[in-house]
């Protein structure tokens, strides 16, 4: 990775990787910290991985090294305009398009983390840098 990144925001697939200690993952995470980039995650991207073979003492111990943020009616609603301008709609895209909004009103450089890089190009167009799983 040459690019710089300042804030690097997970998705529910990148969360759970890290959650389950994908070595190429933790890997990445501590190129990641050596640039001293922020790890940021949606607080219903706490929900989308939360199951019932989750490691609830990993995902707490995960939550506690980022900084979590809240989707508010004003990030709903910009989201919600994420997905209009791409041509979106409906439950399928409506947690990708909060991530989306969140990363873009992140400190720059910012990259995302996901397994959804299609979707995610569609809502980010090339604001965000998007590394896929």
């Amino acid at each position: 990775m040459t690019m710089h990144v300042a804030t690097l925001v997970l998705d529910s697939e990148g969360l759970s990787a890290w959650i389950a200690q994908d070595r190429k993952i933790l890997a990445m995470f501590q190129v990641f910290h050596d640039m001293g980039a922020d790890v940021v995650v949606g607080a219903n991207t706490i929900v989308e991985v939360s199951h019932a073979r989750v490691n609830t003492a990993r995902l707490r111990w995960a939550l506690s090294r980022v900084r979590v943020e809240p989707v508010t009616e004003q990030a709903a609603k910009a989201a919600a305009e994420l997905l209009r301008a791409a041509g979106l709609h409906g439950h399928k895209y409506a947690i990708d398009a909060t991530v989306a909004e969140m990363a873009l009103r992140q400190p720059g450089p910012v990259a995302i983390l996901t397994s959804d890089v299609d979707d995610m190009s569609r809502l980010c167009d090339d604001r965000i840098r998007l590394i896929g799983l």
